[in-house]
């Protein structure tokens, strides 16, 4: 089966997960640094796949994904992301818990699981 979110273009989502962080004090440049985090993309490819429409299934199957990711457990959306059979679901999900641990008010550092190797 395939989902209607992996024809969704990035940026249509992208614009929520920015609300949400703004709403709970949060900025954009913090969703941007866990977006980068996860998929290895520099600001300037980010803001390329946001402008270019990109769908999820592209911009995840073009991406260096942080070997740490895994390190992502939890609920999402009443579901253990660890549970989570499909590959590019479970990608997706990890993006949403990371959102959803920023606009609780997590430390970064805490977030993107202690990576020493991070550029900020």
């Amino acid at each position: 089966m395939t989902h209607r979110i992996y024809a969704m273009s990035v940026a249509s989502v992208y614009v929520h997960y920015v609300a949400k962080a703004e709403r709970k004090g949060r900025t954009r440049a913090e969703v941007d640094e866990i977006i980068r985090w996860l998929t290895g993309y520099d600001q300037a490819a980010l803001d390329a796949h946001l402008a270019g429409g990109t769908s999820f299934a592209d911009f995840f199957a073009q991406a260096r994904l942080n070997p740490a990711r895994e390190l992502i457990t939890g609920t999402i959306c009443g579901v253990r992301i660890e549970e989570i059979a499909e590959p590019l679901m479970r990608e997706i999900r990890y993006l949403d818990k990371l959102i959803d641990e920023l606009a609780k008010g997590r430390a970064m550092t805490k977030i993107l699981r202690d990576d020493p190797g991070r550029k900020v």
